[in-house]
């Protein structure tokens, strides 16, 4: 032959040919996109294509609308949008309604903020002057958010949002409201609550975040007043004696009215040995202390004591008869004369301290729950159970701190105010203090503020958890608790985090004292307390608010508007608190999809029953769904969600917490800016939600270099089946390695389905990309290019290859479209034309008879082997002893008889891509290349003999045997004959 090709045989070749680029473009095509989804109406075509469908309900928590989304927001909404996109594609009428929080302190703070910088004075505002200023700010940030939600490919009815400040939703939150205080479970109580100074409001716990912060911590004598039993010597002997405390809050010492001790603990009763004390040290030679064993050496450490002894164990019945004083009571400072009773309590440990605990009942939940458990066995004392108010909301002491008003605990600005020093000047003059010092700990800040709370006792509105509604142990608590027990959770540890969190609540807190948000739509009758039960003015109110919003509350004649001439205006007060912004969210069930024709429960769905999910972040056991959750048993009976799927929060590349400070913040505009929506949906498709992940330049850059992978097989098979790839083949006319695939399509169908139904995505999306890279392109793509490039068109062979690509192709695009659902629309609309989107699709029903374990059994094998054949081919090229793979002719042996057995029917030389390969059964010669892990094959590299094909690039003997083509393979000159025909004829 020749060493010219006698003609240009590229235009007889069936190469790929496509318009999809290679490279991406996200940040500009993805708009496009958009545009192009919102002029087809997409959202609208989905609500039609599925209309009586089953209902997959995912209700979205509503981000608060505040600011910029953060990196949070970007994986939470992309989750979501895997749900309803999958389940859409799954068969069920799964609709996306997005929603935003809209009131609450976050948004009034910056309000006042601005009112600060311009030197303006909140008070002097009117109120619905103010909270129309409200209002406009969460309107503006609500606009900003949708616009960056729906730039990530958030699919939903973003023209009907829900908005917790819509009319129609406050209207429904105050009925809401109104249901527990017609059922009794509403009530206007005295607890102690987390306060905030600088907001001047109660704080959920929802609203806490933890910091390190230096305390004051004192050690502090309670004198021994009164003592019983049967033995009077050893009563007298206490009453030498003195308790002791220990508190890092000395600020609460006014509020004290019992010390709690535990009958698990031992206690003694200790003496000061030590001589030659100086006269300031605030303990002396033969003091009596009675203290827990396991903490007395701690104590006389802290009150620079050495030396000191037991004089005798003091029992717990001892302890439950003694009396103290409080240590102010001689210092004739008025109004702390009163017994202070020593009580059990089981929250007393000997871990730190005395083991004995200081108990404020108005500034400690343990504290006042234990007063209270008391209260009628302290009254039969004659003691007064009364609660003091001793700090207002503004941090300041009142009239209840005898001698300490004027003083305050926490400033306006959060810092430290003079309660603390005044305190213990009062204790030490008082000849009360033993030991002083400071403490770096975790304490409890407003998560807003970043500053310091304290816990006062403040009149709030509560909503019983252990009130019986029905007679029959029918609490909320109860309720809550076996709708718990009801829900499935992912992960399933969030069902007990939840369940502890409801078994262990105290009674729920739902006022605030802001002016932004719903209010407490109640009226208490002036003389009795009584709380109004009207349906006709619960009506009235719920009409107002329907027309006028929530400010109709605080309008001019409000309260006689609402009682009308039902009831006279002078009996009552209107409440004025508002509700907290957890109430508003916990009410959402109720506004939104209650109300919604597309989001009401059908009856069917996954299980059987209705299928709402409930997706968040894990810190919302305390949040959303734990309001959520008691706002619909209490007036339900049981919880709005089917299911509650938590994820973890997103941290910087290091595992550090994302700040400003540190600099490693990652922002989602940035990627969408740089990369496109879809590399940052890769990666949350990817990563573990369920724990916390990681984000950061590198691993984006990592996500990118995955995304190319995919998009170029992509490609590859949209040039591929520009051929064609309609004609139907027969299973059985099909070569094994088609029927392989296509029985891998079985498998991993039921793998996709399933890992979607179960929100496994990472799982879903990493069993594709191993798929797609890792089984196409470096193993049925690359054996496939030749027949696929080089074959006559008529052959079965290369009509049955396209056959499978088409069917791969429908396969992977519509699986990954909820994933990354701008590239596989691209992809689709470019083989499928721009009247088409993937998102209309159905996931594809796959044959069951196309499976086939007999035959993937077999081809393992064939892989193994191959596996060893590419090993050795790539030493070849590696030593520059080939080029490529077609320029070889290796030898394998095969001794493994099973392994032979599976191989000795195939074209292996086709398989394994060379021109040439010999089979044999005997034992390889030394030198022979082997793979440690596969046993019986080795390989002995060398070169094809014969003339290189001007075609197909193989090297054989027959090539030039065909005297029309004699440049050529006999393959490649049956296909030549084939294409001349048909494009002479033409």
């Amino acid at each position: 032959m020749t060493d010219k090709p006698t003609r240009d045989y590229s235009e007889t070749l069936n190469l790929p040919q496509t318009d999809f680029p290679m490279r991406a473009g996200l940040p500009k095509k993805e708009p496009e996109i958009l545009a192009r989804w919102q002029d087809m109406k997409l959202y609208k075509k989905l609500r039609e294509q599925s209309a009586g469908r089953d209902k997959f309900i995912l209700h979205d928590g509503p981000p608060y609308a505040n600011g910029n989304i953060h990196i949070g927001h970007a994986l939470n909404k992309t989750l979501k949008d895997i749900v309803t996109r999958s389940m859409q594609m799954m068969g069920y009428d799964s609709n996306y309604v997005p929603g935003w929080d809209c009131h609450g302190l976050p948004i009034e703070w910056k309000i006042e903020e601005q009112y600060r910088a311009k030197g303006k004075n909140k008070d002097e505002v009117p109120i619905n002057e103010f909270r129309q200023e409200c209002r406009e700010f969460a309107e503006h940030w609500i606009k900003v958010q949708r616009g960056e939600f729906e730039r990530l490919g958030i699919e939903g009815d973003w023209d009907n949002p829900y908005l917790t400040m819509r009319f129609e939703s406050e209207a429904v939150i105050a009925n809401e409201l109104m249901k527990f205080a017609m059922s009794g479970q509403l009530y206007r109580g005295s607890k102690p609550v987390m306060w905030s100074v600088v907001e001047k409001t109660a704080l959920a716990e929802a609203e806490i975040e933890y910091h390190d912060y230096q305390s004051d911590q004192i050690w502090v004598k309670f004198p021994v007043v009164e003592a019983g039993g049967t033995d009077e010597a050893a009563a007298e002997q206490l009453l030498e004696a003195s308790v002791v405390i220990w508190t890092t809050t000395p600020w609460t010492i006014p509020g004290n009215r019992a010390v709690c001790f535990s009958s698990n603990i031992s206690y003694g009763l200790y003496e000061v040995t030590q001589e030659g004390l100086p006269d300031d040290n605030w303990v002396q030679k033969g003091d009596l202390l009675i203290l827990a064993d396991a903490l007395a050496s701690d104590v006389f450490k802290n009150a620079r004591i050495e030396e000191f002894r037991l004089v005798r164990p003091v029992s717990a019945g001892e302890l439950s008869s003694v009396t103290l004083a409080h240590p102010y009571r001689d210092l004739n400072l008025g109004g702390y004369q009163f017994d202070v009773p020593v009580l059990n309590g089981d929250h007393v440990t000997d871990d730190a301290g005395t083991g004995f605990v200081h108990t404020a009942p108005s500034h400690g939940a343990d504290d006042f729950e234990i007063w209270m458990a008391n209260t009628r066995d302290l009254e039969a004392r004659g003691i007064d159970t009364t609660i003091p108010f001793t700090v207002a909301d503004d941090g300041y002491y009142t009239k209840d701190a005898p001698g300490l008003e004027g003083n305050q605990v926490i400033t306006h600005k959060g810092e430290k105010g003079k309660a603390n020093k005044a305190n213990i000047e009062f204790l030490k003059q008082a000849g009360a203090l033993i030991g002083l010092g400071r403490m770096r700990h975790q304490y409890p800040h407003s998560w807003r503020s970043k500053k310091p709370i304290i816990f006062r006792n403040t009149p709030q509105w509560f909503v019983y958890m252990d009130k019986d509604l029905s007679g029959k142990g029918d609490t909320l608590r109860t309720r809550a608790l076996t709708a718990i027990d009801n829900t499935r959770f992912v992960p399933a540890s969030g069902q007990n985090r939840l369940r502890s969190m409801i078994e262990n609540r105290p009674d729920w807190v739902l006022s605030r004292q802001r002016a932004w948000g719903v209010p407490i739509t109640v009226f208490i009758h002036k003389d009795t307390s009584e709380i109004l039960r009207d349906k006709a003015v619960n009506q009235r109110i719920f009409d107002a608010f329907v027309a006028e919003g929530a400010d109709a509350w605080f309008a001019e004649g409000a309260k006689e508007r609402f009682l009308a001439d039902d009831h006279k205006a002078d009996d009552w007060y209107m409440v004025t608190d508002i509700l907290d912004v957890w109430f508003d969210s916990g009410s959402t069930h109720a506004f939104c999809m209650e109300k919604r024709d597309d989001l009401n429960p059908c009856r069917k769905g996954l299980g059987g029953k209705d299928h709402v999910l409930y997706l968040e972040g894990s810190d919302q056991h305390r949040g959303w769904f734990h309001s959520s959750l008691l706002e619909s048993c209490g007036t339900r009976g049981h919880a709005p969600y089917d299911a509650v799927l938590t994820h973890g929060f997103t941290m910087a590349e290091d595992g550090r917490k994302m700040s400003k400070s540190l600099g490693n913040q990652v922002f989602p505009q940035d990627i969408i800016k740089q990369y496109g929506a879809d590399i940052l949906r890769l990666w949350v498709a990817s990563s573990d939600y369920a724990e916390d992940q990681r984000i950061g330049p590198e691993i984006i850059k990592t996500n990118v270099d995955s995304y190319r992978k995919l998009r170029n097989t992509l490609r590859w098979m949209l040039g591929s089946l520009a051929h064609g790839a309609k004609e139907e083949i027969a299973l059985s006319d099909m070569p094994e390695l088609e029927r392989l695939m296509l029985h891998r399509l079985t498998e991993l169908d039921a793998l996709v389905r399933q890992g979607y139904r179960d929100f496994d995505y990472k799982r879903v999306f990493h069993h594709l990309f191993t798929f797609m890279t890792v089984e196409l392109s470096a193993f049925y793509f690359d054996i496939r290019k030749d027949a696929l490039y080089c074959d006559k068109t008529s052959s079965v062979r290369r009509r049955a290859a396209l056959f499978v690509i088409d069917k791969l192709f429908n396969c992977i695009v519509t699986w990954m479209a909820p994933m990354l659902p701008f590239t596989m629309e691209e992809t689709w609309t470019s083989r499928y034309g721009q009247d088409t989107s993937v998102h209309l699709e159905q996931f594809p029903e796959v044959p069951a008879d196309w499976s086939n374990a007999a035959l993937a059994e077999k081809w393992a094998k064939i892989k193994t082997v191959r596996r060893v054949i590419t090993g050795a081919l790539e030493v070849e090229r590696r030593e520059k002893r080939i080029g490529s793979s077609l320029e070889a002719h290796p030898v394998v042996h095969v001794t493994d008889p099973a392994l032979l057995d599976a191989i000795e029917d195939e074209d292996l030389a086709d398989i394994a891509i060379t021109s040439q390969l010999t089979l044999v059964s005997t034992p390889a010669p030394d030198g022979a290349f082997t793979l440690e892990d596969t046993q019986g094959v080795a390989v002995v590299p060398g070169l094809a003999k014969g003339n290189k094909c001007a075609r197909s690039w193989k090297i054989l003997p027959e090539v030039g045997s065909d005297p029309d083509y004699p440049d050529v393979t006999l393959r490649d000159a049956e296909a030549l004959r084939e294409w001349d025909a048909r494009n002479v004829a033409a």
